[in-house]
């Protein structure tokens, strides 16, 4: 089952939170679900170069709050915050509504799955070899500090007429272990040929006690007292 589920997925609500927290009626919940989409990639697209793996929503009755990770805040800043006004300001006439806009640095971007996709797909469409790229990729981000990495590349790799599937793995990426906590990256790397998917997992270890899940529904990250199971 591990294999064929999205790791972060397999996660939500047990040892992470939702990326959109709100609640909506089942008039509302489909354009709602939209906005989301359409917020994540016009900043996606527009702020490519600033390393964003992730954008968090909230919605209350008033206004939409925009959580945004990157690892280089400066980009989306902009001297004396002008950047991130301006963004405010076009995420507001996108939504129709009041958008509290918050940006916090990622510490390592090396680890995030995201980011390490693309990366990849960067090199990838500047005609680099796939082979050591992926090797590049793997050796940064294990000396970064993680568990483990998994990288996957399917198309037309190197420009063969036929496309194949191309996989590399150090460490250790345990398929349903909830405890680890394992990011997941997709992207896709435009060339002549065709597009090349890029996945990333990477293992950045094991969660805290005190858990990034606190978000996270209670009857479905209630802590049980841990049994002892004899061989």
């Amino acid at each position: 089952m591990g294999q064929k589920v999205n790791p972060v997925g397999f996660r939500v609500g047990v040892m992470e939170p939702w990326k959109s927290r709100w609640y909506a009626s089942k008039k509302e919940f489909k354009a709602l679900l939209f906005e989301d989409h359409r917020v994540r990639r016009f900043v996606k697209t527009k702020y490519r170069s600033a390393a964003i793996p992730k954008v968090e929503i909230e919605r209350t009755r008033d206004e939409v709050k925009i959580i945004l990770f990157t690892a280089r805040p400066g980009v989306i800043i902009g001297r004396k915050g002008q950047e991130v006004d301006r963004l405010q300001g076009e995420l507001q006439d996108l939504l129709g509504r009041r958008v509290n806009l918050k940006v916090e640095e990622v510490g390592r971007p090396e680890l995030q799955a995201q980011l390490v996709a693309e990366d990849i797909c960067d090199q990838l469409s500047k005609r680099a070899s796939f082979r050591r790229t992926i090797k590049r990729a793997m050796e940064t981000t294990m000396d970064a500090g993680a568990k483990g990495v998994k990288i996957q590349l399917a198309g037309r790799l190197g420009g063969a007429e036929m496309s194949r599937c191309e996989k590399a793995m150090s460490g250790s990426v345990p398929l349903s272990t909830l405890r680890a906590k394992i990011d997941y990256g997709f992207c896709e790397a435009p060339t002549p040929q065709g597009n090349i998917g890029v996945q990333v997992w990477v293992n950045q270890g094991t969660y805290e006690e005190s858990g990034d899940a606190a978000d996270a529904q209670e009857g479905q990250a209630s802590k049980k007292p841990k049994r002892a199971y004899k061989r």
